[in-house]
């Protein structure tokens, strides 16, 4: 067999349902991470060799959905979003407390988090409803969606994680804003918003949330309480410039100032280490993983496989300008992981399979337009 037969072999077997650009965006990543996270472990191999394992499962499990069509992906929809709320209702009954936080269901082995589960349980189920009533959607159904998205909201909020229950309600509003959602309702929506901000100040946040806002107006007020972590961070990056004080050199890393420094601020440990132009190539990086993410979404076929796609892009970017916003002192810090760098099995698998549902929709249309070549060029040898 020459070598490109060998290829093509390739490419028919393994490479098919993987699409380059996001595999290659999310390779650069990963690799990347490797480096940093055994940086801001203390240069040890644990969390190192987890995270690896992780990525090798999510690897495995993001080639096996790709292979599939969207709409199977549609048809295990429900079922997805009615375990993830189980899970949710099973942390609040016997859920795993770390750092004043119950998040966590512990299966003996591991623990896993199921506020990742429904990442991906929401916009699926969300997006599936929609093509249930695909040319006849009304008001009603806009207002069913709402719920659907409410409900896990409710329970995530109560262990809570104000971050991730405010972002996995985003990634529902965004299948929604997809689906077609009339420019008066999002405006009138806003609207109601803002009027609710006092409400939800007063009656729906806990006080160290409150602090948490008060403190990105002035960290200093207090420097060693609320406003450790954001002081501590803006340091580390500051201190890296331009171009970073180098791979291990990052001092406030490695004399333990930066906290969860493998975790939601590890985009501190990068910033110092590797400056503003390593800030800008993550960067960069990110917005070729949203620009392919929102082609696919405007390539695809049918309602589900558009607001999906189009959801679980913006939500991923959005993951990743949360947590450098909150790191860099622009926005409230919340517990929210640098999507693909942090570490965290639960949040990885999660991310690949986002990555994955994408590569699906993509080889829907790529599909598509190869049996429409192969009927032309059959057209053709015809006449």
């Amino acid at each position: 067999m020459n070598n490109t037969s060998a290829w093509k072999t390739f490419k028919s077997t393994i490479a098919a349902p993987i699409d380059p650009w996001l595999f290659f965006a999310m390779l650069a990543i990963y690799i990347m991470s490797l480096f940093l996270l055994y940086s801001a472990d203390g240069q040890e191999f644990g969390q190192l060799e987890n995270k690896t394992i992780h990525t090798v499962l999510g690897f495995a499990l993001l080639w096996i959905i790709a292979v599939f069509k969207p709409q199977t992906a549609a048809k295990v929809a429900l079922p997805v979003y009615i375990v993830g709320v189980l899970l949710l209702i099973g942390v609040e009954v016997a859920g795993v407390t770390v750092n004043g936080s119950t998040r966590w269901l512990s299966l003996g082995f591991t623990r896993i988090q199921p506020s990742e589960i429904m990442k991906i349980g929401i916009p699926m189920t969300v997006a599936w409803y929609f093509q249930r009533y695909e040319g006849r959607l009304k008001w009603i159904h806009y207002i069913v969606a709402l719920v659907l998205i409410l409900v896990p909201v409710a329970l995530i909020l109560k262990q809570p994680d104000l971050g991730t229950a405010a972002l996995i309600m985003a990634s529902g509003i965004f299948v929604i804003f997809f689906a077609g959602l009339p420019w008066k309702a999002i405006f009138a929506a806003i609207i109601a918003f803002v009027a609710a901000l006092p409400l939800l100040w007063n009656y729906g946040m806990h006080d160290y949330q409150k602090t948490r806002v008060l403190t990105l107006l002035d960290p200093t007020k207090d420097p060693l309480g609320a406003g450790y972590h954001i002081i501590q961070s803006m340091i580390a990056i500051g201190s890296g410039g331009v171009w970073g004080k180098g791979w291990l050199n990052g001092t406030q890393t490695h004399l333990d100032y930066i906290p969860e420094s493998t975790t939601d601020f590890i985009f501190a440990v990068f910033g110092e280490e590797f400056g503003l132009i390593g800030n800008i190539l993550l960067l960069l990086v990110y917005l070729i993983i949203l620009a392919r993410g929102l082609w696919i979404a405007a390539q695809a076929q049918s309602l589900y496989s558009r607001t999906l796609a189009g959801a679980l892009t913006m939500t991923f970017f959005c993951y990743a300008f949360v947590n450098m916003g909150m790191v860099s002192g622009i926005l409230p810090v919340v517990g929210v992981p640098l999507p693909l760098v942090s570490y965290g099995g639960t949040a990885t698998l999660s991310i690949m399979v986002v990555l994955a549902l994408l590569m699906g929709i993509a080889n829907e249309h790529k599909n598509l337009r190869r049996r429409n070549m192969d009927n032309d060029n059959l057209t053709e040898s015809k006449e």
